[in-house]
């Protein structure tokens, strides 16, 4: 095997176990805050429940194999409780406005670490994907077959 491929399937292997332990870590923060949001305000319980049961699907997903749509995934779903968490905090939600101006909640600042952490580390993969892909695209375009 080659060091450059070597190297790329390490550095692989340490972004998907990064990103799990980090979609872990996203579902155990919302599975310790759901049952007071079920009480409070039923729909956004719901909405931890379908970020939990993501994030868990993504994880695994990750384990499986290093997919595209499951970094997608891995980005796309700690960025959409990024917007729900700063949304609770300015404007509030429909039937949840409790939380307006609560940015100091040590939960909640544990789950935007996380979640920033997560977003960042994804964008980092499809970024390297999408130059990866540019450059293989580059290369084949500029092959010109030999004329006889």
């Amino acid at each position: 095997m080659k060091t450059s491929s070597l190297t790329d399937v390490l550095r692989d292997g340490v972004a998907r176990a990064a990103a799990v332990v980090a979609l872990a870590g996203v579902a155990l923060i919302h599975v310790l805050d759901a049952p007071n949001t079920f009480s409070e305000v039923p729909y956004i319980g719901w909405l931890y429940v379908a970020l939990i049961a993501g994030s868990v699907l993504t994880a695994g997903a990750l384990i499986r194999a290093s997919d595209t749509r499951a970094w997608l995934a891995a980005a796309l779903l700690p960025l959409g409780a990024i917007v729900g968490f700063t949304l609770t905090r300015t404007v509030g939600l429909p039937g949840d406005t409790g939380d307006i101006g609560n940015w100091a909640e040590p939960l909640g600042m544990a789950s935007l670490f996380v979640e920033g952490s997560l977003v960042a580390l994804s964008a980092m993969v499809l970024r390297e994907r999408v130059d990866t892909a540019a450059r293989r695209g580059a290369r084949a375009a500029s092959w010109q077959p030999v004329e006889a």
